[in-house]
């Protein structure tokens, strides 16, 4: 492999060579291409049957997969579809799934979707995505996706190809009616040569992953060969990466991480992807185990949201030798600097952060192995792209006034892995400027040193672990309720899963919930009758809580920033009540976008004490905060 990045000026000295002299690949094809030519016999992908110790696996080398990725693409192309349809995938990431995306991308455009979105919802991206084949996980006991494929295919989908897993990949599923095949059977009777030429390059149009709050009206960003190759190219330089680094991938293929960042980065290199049976890390015998697998398999790289850190360090190791591993990646939602040094010093393994969005191919900057981890930090920015914080004017970014080393503004990114923009280009105000600026919605800053941090988000979008949630679309149903007058919906900070949606309403005076005046009761009565009517079940607030007014700017607009205070304050006010031995007034405070706390305790005991309780307590909360001492 190549000399891997440590600092900002090894990225400065690549950049002085043409991008194609060391970019040689055009697409997704050539890069699997190149792949099954450099390391054909070695493991690709393996999945595992379920999450047991001793589970069967089923390994796919680099030859075999590039063989069933033309195949994928002869069907495709046999079945209609051409460059600008699209193949859209409800499937877990297995290898079928692997096969049916980058041959998506070689026949046409892929369109992997979220499995846990309502029909309707999911009905909607097919149609956004011009999708004329779906490709499916059939009946299987452990994930139901194939209960809603009956219903899609009024969506404009003629043809429907169901995935039957086990851990061979050969058992059939029975499969009834025309219009629905067998996707091993149709693959195994295409040759493993195209028959076509796909005239692929940098710029054709791969895929569209949807995005912007996966639980809001249908937004899909389109991803060209260009921009997936770029990210899955670089990010092994920074992870450390080869042919022989063995890597757990428990992300889905919808998402970016599970795709680019940890997915196509690996097939680049030569490298093995260890698949967590068909739930990923949702399986919770695969993370009761996940140590025994890292011995298991020789696990060179672990990969997950902070959550996933935080539940790892609970999962005891006993006799397992993890000796292999060399480091924890983790990205998709904020990396408070205490579970990073918790669980280095847990485990011993070096933590590294990302930041990257679905209108980047997944990568914005990485935190480099070959350098210290800089606490807070996300990394240092791709190779030749641009990443800059620019002030804001009247809440727009004004690219005229870049902001100075570590003067906070909002993030803004340009270069070769930037998206073209959204399918329907009415959403692109906002998000991508003409001159192919992508403006993150994130607060942050990047030093001296080219180290980029975020400290805040401009947009409302709430991160829950990895997953978007739009809270327009949750107030929406809120809004449709009788008695509720308004309702916001703001991120509870969480120290599982990041940020939990939690909502604010006001009552319509003179409703039968109103004039009981109790308000918790209210707050129940609401949320049982609107949670059914929210897209997935992630969406659906934790926390009703009933306000006299709503807090409003000056043109009337509901003001976010003070409910997130109050959501924070809540939040750490309940947490910390395990302090029994003080009393905890917790102050939210706003620092021109950037949200802390001030926690003010009344105790007998010396602050020393009193602070290293209160960041035991906190563990995993992404939010800054200072412990104060009252008489």
């Amino acid at each position: 492999m190549n000399r891997p990045f440590a600092s900002i000026d090894d990225i400065r000295i690549f950049e002085a060579q043409p991008y194609d002299a060391v970019v040689p690949v055009t697409s997704t094809y050539a890069l699997l291409e190149r792949s099954a030519r450099l390391w054909g016999t070695r493991p690709a992908l393996t999945l595992l049957e379920n999450g047991e110790r001793d589970t069967a696996a089923r390994t796919v080398d680099y030859a075999t997969l590039l063989a069933n990725v033309r195949r994928a693409a002869n069907l495709f192309r046999a079945l209609g579809v051409g460059r600008d349809d699209a193949v859209a995938i409800l499937a877990p990431n297995v290898p079928e799934a692997h096969y049916a995306l980058w041959g998506a991308e070689i026949a046409g455009r892929a369109c992997p979707i979220n499995n846990l979105l309502n029909v309707e919802h999911i009905a909607a991206l097919l149609k956004a995505a011009n999708a004329k084949v779906l490709v499916a996980l059939g009946p299987n006991p452990e994930l139901d996706i194939w209960s809603k494929v009956a219903a899609l295919q009024e969506s404009g989908v003629t043809q429907v190809l169901q995935i039957a897993v086990d851990h061979t990949g050969t058992k059939g599923n029975a499969v009834a009616g025309e219009s629905i095949q067998l996707f091993q059977h149709a693959l195994a009777a295409q040759p493993d040569q195209l028959t076509f030429d796909p005239a692929l390059t940098r710029g054709r149009i791969a895929a569209c992953y949807h995005t912007g709050g996966t639980t809001g009206a249908p937004k899909l960003a389109q991803h060209t060969h260009g921009n997936q190759v770029h990210t899955s190219w670089f990010a092994p330089r920074y992870y450390g990466f080869d042919e022989h680094t063995v890597e757990i991938n428990g992300f889905p293929l919808f998402h970016v991480a599970g795709a680019f960042v940890y997915g196509l980065s690996c097939l680049a290199v030569g490298a093995q992807q260890i698949l967590p049976a068909l739930t990923g890390m949702r399986n919770a015998t695969f993370v009761r185990n996940y140590w025994h697998h890292c011995e298991r398999f020789g696990v060179t790289a672990l990969a997950g949201v902070p959550t996933v850190l935080a539940a790892l360090m609970n999962v005891p190791r006993g006799s397992a030798d993890i000796s292999t591993v060399r480091i924890a990646l983790t990205g998709g939602s904020p990396l408070p600097t205490e579970l990073a040094d918790q669980f280095e010093a847990h485990t011993g393994l070096p933590v590294r952060n990302i930041l990257g969005m679905t209108e980047s191919a997944g990568l914005l900057s990485i935190g480099p192995l070959h350098a210290p981890r800089v606490a807070g930090s996300t990394g240092l920015r791709l190779p030749y792209s641009e990443v800059r914080a620019v002030r804001l004017n009247a809440g727009e970014p004004d690219f005229s006034q870049p902001c100075a080393p570590g003067e906070t503004g909002i993030i803004v990114a340009r270069g070769p892995h930037v998206s073209p923009g959204y399918t329907d280009p009415r959403r692109n105000a906002g998000m991508f400027t003409s001159d192919g600026w992508l403006i993150s919605g994130d607060l942050g800053h990047v030093d001296a040193a080219g180290n980029i941090f975020v400290t805040g988000r401009a947009k409302d979008v709430i991160i829950r672990g990895a997953h978007n949630i739009d809270p327009g679309m949750v107030e929406e149903a809120f809004l449709a309720h009788p008695d509720v007058s308004m309702c916001a919906v703001v991120g509870e900070p969480d120290a599982y899963a990041g940020e939990l949606p939690v909502a604010f309403i006001t009552l319509k005076p003179g409703t039968a919930l109103s004039v009981t005046g109790d308000f918790a009761a209210a707050a129940n009565a609401i949320l049982a009758a609107v949670a059914s009517h929210i897209a997935e079940r992630p969406a659906v607030p934790k926390r009703v809580t009933v306000i006299d007014a709503m807090p409003l700017t000056a043109i009337g607009k509901i003001y976010k920033p003070a409910l997130r205070l109050r959501a924070i304050e809540t939040k750490l006010g309940e947490m910390l009540t395990a302090l029994n031995d003080a009393a905890v007034r917790v102050r939210g405070q706003d620092e021109g976008g950037m949200l802390s706390a001030e926690l003010q305790v009344v105790s007998g005991r010396a602050l020393p004490a009193l602070e290293a309780d209160v960041r035991t307590i906190l563990r995993g909360i992404a939010l800054r905060y200072t412990v104060v001492k009252r008489a």
